[in-house]
């Protein structure tokens, strides 16, 4: 199994009470383990960022779909399979060369599940929450997106009822790539819009 962190590297806290967690409920009974592997990879692999990246590239190649994304996100992304608790009313935010959007949930973390999985830490933070609002573009700099000075950022606020899916701007010179292809290039961050699709490789 991969890991995220170097041999010989300390786990970060959070890492070490997640795997504290899981030993303390399996050895409890409360849990079985192969359950909890499946449900950790449900939410890694099934219901996270894979999912909507699924989406963004269908949407990239696929001018009808891409018409009924944004007429009616939720119906569109059952198309996939993509559907359940935190996605009953999803609704698409198209990126362009004149306007960036960006997601938040200024009261508590609402997210929207089926597309994205599980939430980062950083996205349930009190001080994104607060300062995306204030100032995005000083937030969306630190993310290590600058963008040029007319273009307009729009900051939608999640809430129980709504969820938001950012569909990013296609990356330049990626019309010869697939479907497969392009959804490598979408993140988490640029479906929630703190990032931009990646960018092609130069040779």
């Amino acid at each position: 199994m991969a890991h995220d962190h170097k041999h010989g590297d300390p786990l970060p806290e959070t890492v070490l009470r997640v795997k504290s967690l899981e030993s303390l409920l399996i050895e409890k009974g409360l849990v079985e383990a192969d359950a909890l592997d499946a449900l950790v990879d449900r939410y890694e692999n099934k219901v996270g960022p894979k999912n909507g990246a699924k989406v963004v590239a269908r949407a990239w190649v696929d001018p009808e779909f891409r018409k009924r994304l944004f007429s009616d996100a939720t119906s569109a992304v059952a198309e996939f399979g993509f559907s359940g608790a935190q996605g009953e009313e999803l609704i698409a935010l198209e990126n362009t060369d004149r306007v960036h959007n960006v997601v938040v949930c200024t009261l508590c973390s609402c997210y929207p599940w089926p597309v994205l999985g599980l939430p980062p830490v950083w996205y349930k933070s009190a001080p994104y929450r607060a300062r995306v609002v204030r100032e995005p573009r000083k937030v969306l700099e630190e993310f290590g997106t600058t963008l040029p000075d007319d273009m307009e950022v729009r900051v939608w606020d999640s809430t129980a009822e709504t969820r938001y899916l950012v569909v990013p701007t296609r990356p330049l010179g990626s019309e010869h790539l697939d479907e497969e292809a392009l959804a490598d290039l979408v993140s988490r961050d640029s479906m929630i819009g703190t990032k931009m699709a990646e960018s092609l490789a130069k040779p």
